[in-house]
Parts: C-alpha cells; structure tokens; sequence
C-alpha cells in the first residue's frame, strides 16, 4: 500500500496516520516553517537578519532539532506572512 493512500484516511488500523507514518508535531512545524520561507523566497541568513534569530537556530528549526517556541513563532510567522500557531507544535 503506498504511503500517501495513508493521508487519505484518519486511522490505519486504529492507528493515527501521522503515528503510523512515524511524523511528530515538531516534523510538522519543521515543514511548514521549511515552506513558507520557501514561499516567501527568502534565505535563511535573510530570515534570520530579519527575525534576529541565529541562522543556525532557523536551520535547526527546519530540521527538527530545536523547539520553534512562542516566541520565536511570533517573530518567524510576522517575517513569513503565516498564523504563528502554524509553527507551534500541539
């Protein structure tokens, strides 16, 4: 069964399909922040001189590797035109 048959349904099994896929809140948050700086066309080091948050802290961010956090959601989402609630995990 591929894997985007999936996201066509709620449960596998009994199993949500993001558990079931393996994909956390923090995977979700990684690429919606990941894709709406692609979207809005602006590099990392631009982001980051806009935000005033370290390059290195976006790239992790985009990676998964560190928590987004309400603050930094606030100033990411104002730079990226986005709800800052996108970029919070739930």
């Amino acid at each position: 069964m591929a894997w985007h048959i999936f996201l066509l349904a709620e449960e596998v099994d009994g199993v949500p399909w993001r558990e079931a896929l393996g994909i956390t809140e923090k995977d979700i948050s990684a690429t919606c922040l990941r894709r709406a700086r692609y979207r809005e066309g602006v590099t990392q080091q631009t982001l980051s001189e806009q935000t005033g948050i370290p390059k290195r802290h976006i790239s992790e961010m985009e990676n998964g590797k560190r928590p987004i956090g309400k603050q930094n959601a606030k100033l990411l989402a104002d730079a990226l035109h986005i709800n800052p609630r996108r970029l919070l995990s739930m």
